[in-house]
């Protein structure tokens, strides 16, 4: 049988075993089931992606069924597999083998860990149904369900009122692009009469200069449906608008973060916009479009991420920025490149949320770095795994000698905005340099503050708790979590002694080490450096004039990220570890540029003005004065009320008396016999 029948339906039928098997199956049976699905659909993937990076492997098409037909509407569930795909395949089944394994040890405490490694897997399947789709009816099957899937696993603690509503959020704010990207499948369809993938991406040249009406306008017929599609795109990998979602996302539980973030639903669109890249090509104001998107996110979500006091957030904000990057190198051309940051952001940005996690565990569940210091030899297996995830996403290296993951990727990508010669790729280069500044402040302040200086664990609640449990005095479960000695001590640590995570968590931390130290260098050549496009054969837009102008731009491009990772790793340790005093002076000087950026530039304010509070004012107008003031005052409330007051003036009649009752009978013959004779 077809291996890729294994790689995308194990992880369906262990959802469904765990799912419905739940608590009588136990927590280690549904475990062990569905992360042995996901280790063997990994184990599968990895010998086709190495076959096309050898070169040896073919595209391919798996039918599953006949789906529909409908008319001229005829498609089969079919799985495709090329080198697009096969990147795809080895990302998600990677990370999510590995978040399931980190969870056994994170969620080790949790009451429902069946249902949670059931929506894991689930969320896993829908992704890899998206990746091979072969019709975009079959990729929205996938992108919907990676959606449900979110919804869900951002919710699994639904009694936590701050994770259902951020679960909502993220469902809601996905419907508003989802809605573009729906028109835009209506509108492709429209347009080439079929809606599959290979068909629509070979007929999409011969439509470039055609029209279409929108909106009672005409437009370019490619520029409508591209842009529609991305508005798609920007909805499931946050881009700059429908951003919003993703750091409330944040409050589920962490692996759920690095599955999200690292290797399912927000590089969906980065995927979509790929694998669509043929049609896209066909419209430049598309593509000016999606690079000045990309651009902007990139900057916006980098500035927030200097402020934000909660870990996760920072991760976050960082995902945001990185997504930014992926777009603008598909805006300006380089879907290679953009491709390849997404497949080491994978390793590094899993790498740090995992890590981040096993800061948390060790944290007593606490988020705020404020509270944390001086971490580095109280759990340095953690701290030599953030060490290389920061290495990688900072894109410490040097030229034409070696560098870690994102030096390559993300290195590739700005060469290649600089080589477009474009406007808005030198728009998108300068947005890019700025925010690798202030990707290297962030991510070493992060550091610094979690694993530098003195211990701050004192002044936080969740470890005053922790103690207090500890010693028998509380009624949370906290104790549970509670590791190690606890007396008094005078370092400030309140007697609490941070632990190391157990082996389930630091296996995934270390395999992913290796990814973020080795996945750029290993692959850069088959991903950015192959001048004839062989490796992507057909599966994706390649240009091999931009790839030839990438390795040609001047040296002081090729230096500017290097340049610039220095100065934000000095500004960095200058203000946490030789001032810690500086960042107060500065937010005291520049407040109001403070309170801007932490505010996150007050989208969620803004929304809320124009779309929250109309939204609720609408509905409690037609629920207090449409529902309950006409419907059902004039329906079921009123027809109660005419039968409430029939009943009454029927009660009257019934006297219990036979004479009364003889006259009534005796008046309605007599009104029956006189209406008989007149008649």
């Amino acid at each position: 049988m077809n291996p890729i029948l294994f790689i995308v339906f194990l992880p369906l039928a262990a959802a469904i075993i765990a799912g419905l098997g739940n608590r009588m199956l136990g927590n280690v049976v549904a475990k062990s089931l569905t992360t042995g699905a996901l280790f063997v659909s990994c184990a599968l993937s990895w010998p086709i992606f190495l076959g096309f990076v050898a070169g040896t492997a073919e595209a391919s098409v798996t039918p599953v069924l006949h789906w529909v037909q409908s008319g001229s509407l005829s498609f089969d569930w079919a799985l495709r597999v090329d080198t697009l795909t096969a990147v795809m395949l080895v990302v998600i089944t990677t990370v999510s083998a590995l978040v399931h394994l980190y969870s056994w040890g994170y969620m080790d405490e949790d009451p429902d860990q069946p249902r949670f490694f059931a929506y894991l897997s689930l969320f896993t399947f829908a992704m890899l149904m998206l990746v091979t789709a072969d019709n975009l009816v079959q990729m929205f099957f996938g992108w919907e369900g990676v959606g449900l899937a979110s919804y869900l696993l951002i919710g699994f603690w639904f009694k936590k009122p701050s994770a259902a509503a951020a679960a909502i959020k993220a469902f809601v704010v996905n419907r508003v692009g989802d809605l573009g990207f729906m028109l835009g499948i209506f509108g492709t369809y429209l347009v080439f009469n079929t809606v599959s993938i290979p068909e629509i991406l070979a007929a999409a040249p011969s439509m470039a200069g055609t029209t279409i009406g929108f909106l009672g306008y005409r437009f370019d017929t490619m520029t409508v449906l591209c842009i529609l599609l991305f508005i798609g795109a920007m909805g499931k990998s946050a881009q700059l608008g429908l951003h919003t979602w993703l750091p409330d996302a944040m409050e589920g539980p962490t692996p759920v973060s690095a599955l999200i973030h690292a290797a399912t639903m927000v590089t969906a669109g980065v995927f979509m916009v790929c694998r669509l890249s043929p049609m896209f090509a066909t419209s430049p104001t598309a593509l000016h479009f999606v690079t000045f998107i990309g651009a902007a996110t990139c900057f916006f979500a980098a500035t927030v991420g200097t402020c934000q006091w909660d870990i996760k957030r920072v991760i976050a904000y960082s995902t945001c920025s990185q997504l930014g990057y992926m777009f603008f190198a598909a805006g300006v051309g380089a879907n290679g490149a953009a491709m390849f940051h997404l497949f080491t952001h994978a390793f590094f940005k899993a790498l740090l949320f995992l890590g981040a996690g096993s800061v948390i565990h060790a944290m007593h569940h606490e988020q705020d770095m404020r509270f944390y210091g001086g971490l580095r030899k109280k759990i340095p297996l953690t701290f030599y795994a953030m060490m290389a995830g920061t290495l990688a996403i900072t894109g410490v290296g040097i030229v034409d000698v070696f560098g870690f993951a994102g030096f390559y990727s993300k290195d590739s990508i700005l060469e290649a905005a600089y080589a477009s010669s474009t406007e808005l790729g030198t728009f998108a280069f300068v947005c890019g340099i700025v925010a690798a500044l202030l990707t290297s402040f962030y991510s070493w302040r992060l550091v610094f503050l979690t694993f530098y200086g003195k211990p701050r664990w004192a002044q936080s609640e969740h470890i005053q708790h922790a103690i207090h449990d500890a010693h028998g005095h509380g009624e949370h479960g906290y104790d549970n979590h509670v590791h190690g000695d606890h007396g008094h001590h005078d370092d400030g640590t309140a007697g609490y002694h941070p632990h190391e995570s157990p082996l389930t968590m630091l296996v995934p931390l270390g395999v992913l080490s290796l990814g973020a130290v080795f996945a750029g260098f290993l692959f850069a050549h088959s991903f950015i450096s192959d001048g004839e496009g062989e490796f992507w054969k057909g599966s994706l837009a390649f240009s091999e004039h931009l790839i030839h102008h990438m390795h040609r731009v001047p040296t002081w491009v090729k230096w500017a990220p290097f340049a610039v990772m220095l100065t934000g790793f000095a500004v960095a340790w200058n203000n946490y570890i030789r001032r810690p005093g500086a960042p107060a002076a500065f937010v005291a000087q520049f407040s109001l540029l403070h309170r801007f950026v932490f505010n996150k530039w007050y989208f969620d304010e803004v929304y809320d003005f124009l779309f929250v509070r109309p939204a609720f004012w609408i509905g409690r107008l037609f629920w207090q004065q449409g529902d309950v003031g006409i419907i059902d005052r004039f329906g079921p409330d009123g027809a109660a009320w005419v039968v409430a007051q029939g009943s009454r003036v029927a009660q009257k009649v019934q006297t219990g008396y036979l004479y009364s009752y003889a006259l009534v009978m005796l008046l309605g013959l007599v009104g029956a016999v006189s209406w008989v004779l007149w008649s």
